[in-house]
């Protein structure tokens, strides 16, 4: 019996620490999307999302290497951030990573449900660092700025989970053009069939983090689960959005099936109307 116990007890720490060692090696995953091959009518947003900056096993120097010869064209945090006080320094390094990546059109941040477990002056340091480092947040409203001769509106729309999405005022300024959306919880995209986008990043769901043999316990976290949408690339209604595994972990610092993940999008920024006019031609 104590035979069974060891042989019980050493096969369990070897797959916590296989599912710690994976928290260690990001997968980074290039979506190319409505692209004709004319670089000229693209951009390359790099997205990353869910840092948990309590729970990152990715180094700020890791996520540098990673991404020192990609051209990138903007850059998109889509919340989760950290939600403990004593992590705000912490994110510092890797924004200045970012910044050194040079974004030609900025670094731009929406909040999730974790970011807004912190009190209101903790909430407030955190905007001050992010503003600091040369970040644009977005809580429910747009910035409208043209790229590549092209008028794009970047709609941050703020955490649906936690109830805090206001579609009407996040639209209220923009401007004909293309429509990226950025977003915490993709569970919005259920709600917007009144509201065009072109593109939607988004995270959330970690691909379950722990996703053996299936992520079960993602059923309370929206019907987007039940409809078997947790990661990667999707439409609704012809309309694509995309969802992170993230970069960090939540709760314990593993992950089962999954890994962390880093994304550069290339996109079309005729707009997605356009695009199905051009077809039906």
């Amino acid at each position: 019996m104590i035979f069974v116990f060891a042989i019980i007890v050493i096969i369990f720490m070897l797959f916590i620490y296989k599912a710690h060692r994976n928290t260690h090696e990001a997968v980074f995953h290039k979506v190319e999307v409505r692209c004709s091959g004319n670089d000229e009518d693209a951009i390359r947003i790099l997205h990353l999302s869910d840092l948990h900056l309590e729970n990152l096993s990715i180094s700020p120097d890791y996520l540098y290497r990673k991404l020192k010869h990609e051209q990138i064209d903007l850059i998109a945090l889509t919340g989760d951030l950290l939600d403990r006080e004593k992590s705000i320094p912490k994110l510092a390094p890797y924004l200045t990573v970012l910044q050194k990546l040079n974004p030609a059109y900025g670094i731009y941040v929406v909040f999730g449900n974790h970011d807004y477990v912190l009190k209101e002056e903790q909430f407030h340091a955190l905007k001050t660092m992010l503003a600091e480092h040369g970040c644009t947040v977005l809580q429910n409203e747009a910035k409208t700025m043209s790229v590549k001769g092209k008028t794009v509106n970047i709609i941050g729309i703020d955490d649906f989970c936690t109830g805090r999405s206001d579609l009407e005022k996040a639209y209220a300024h923009i401007k004909n053009g293309f429509n990226l959306v950025l977003t915490h919880d993709p569970n919005i995209v259920l709600h917007m069939c009144h509201y065009h986008f072109d593109y939607l990043l988004s995270g959330h769901f970690h691909g379950g983090q722990i996703h053996w043999p299936k992520p079960y316990h993602l059923v309370k976290m929206g019907r987007l689960v039940r409809m078997n949408m947790i990661k990667g690339y999707h439409e609704l209604d012809g309309k694509p959005f995309y969802i992170s595994e993230g970069l960090g972990q939540t709760g314990v610092n593993i992950r089962v099936g999954t890994k962390p993940e880093i994304t550069l999008h290339t996109l079309s920024l005729t707009p997605l109307h356009q695009h199905e006019a051009e077809k039906a031609v």
